[in-house]
């Protein structure tokens, strides 16, 4: 939407119409975090608690909505000679314009797993980590992986030399640095195992 404004402000029925296109993930990822701190206000959570909650969710909920790109054969890479070590039904449905496709849906997929299984592994062991720490590893570890992927691509928005994406996610590795010498600042409380419990 900011990105073509004047369309925009002259049919703004068009903001909410998602039937017409994908729904970009900063989006979904704003609105999310908004809704998050909606609820938690009201039902007196703690919202960087909350946020740590959530973000493992989130990040297996991307892994998984990737695939929605590789059905779609949308926000693939460039052309490449061969695909010969992905399995055939990838391949043949990477195969886009009469060339092979880098799949990066599929790189993006990986990484949000490892970055899943990376968060489970830190919340088992939680002793020395602070309460926002798993939002902000979250916020790096997303914004770094798409960083690069997004560098893959080739139906991205410039901006300044660099994709859009390339741009937010800089800016969420820039929010979860901040967070955690924040919290380390504040001297935020650490979780605590269970056998401390």
């Amino acid at each position: 939407v900011l990105f073509r404004l004047d369309y925009y402000l002259q049919n703004p029925g068009e903001t909410i119409a998602i039937w017409n296109g994908a729904l970009a993930i900063y989006g979904g990822l704003i609105a999310g975090a908004i809704v998050l701190y909606i609820i938690a206000d009201r039902k007196l959570i703690n919202t960087r608690d909350f946020l740590d909650i959530a973000a493992p969710s989130v990040m297996i909920a991307q892994s998984l909505g990737r695939w929605g790109n590789f059905f779609n054969q949308e926000a693939y890479g460039a052309a490449v000679d061969s695909l010969d070590y992905l399995p055939g039904f990838i391949r043949d449905q990477m195969y886009i314009d009469g060339s092979y496709r880098q799949p990066t849906f599929l790189y993006e997929s990986v990484w949000n797993l490892i970055g899943f299984a990376l968060i489970l592994i830190f919340r088992r062991k939680l002793k020395g980590i602070r309460r926002g720490h798993i939002t902000a590893f979250y916020l790096i570890w997303y914004g770094f992986g798409r960083m690069i992927i997004e560098g893959m691509r080739t139906d991205s928005l410039m901006f300044f030399g660099l994709r859009v994406s390339q741009w937010l996610s800089v800016i969420l590795i820039g929010l979860g640095i901040f967070i955690i010498l924040y919290q380390n600042r504040k001297k935020a409380p650490f979780y605590h195992t269970k056998e401390e419990n």
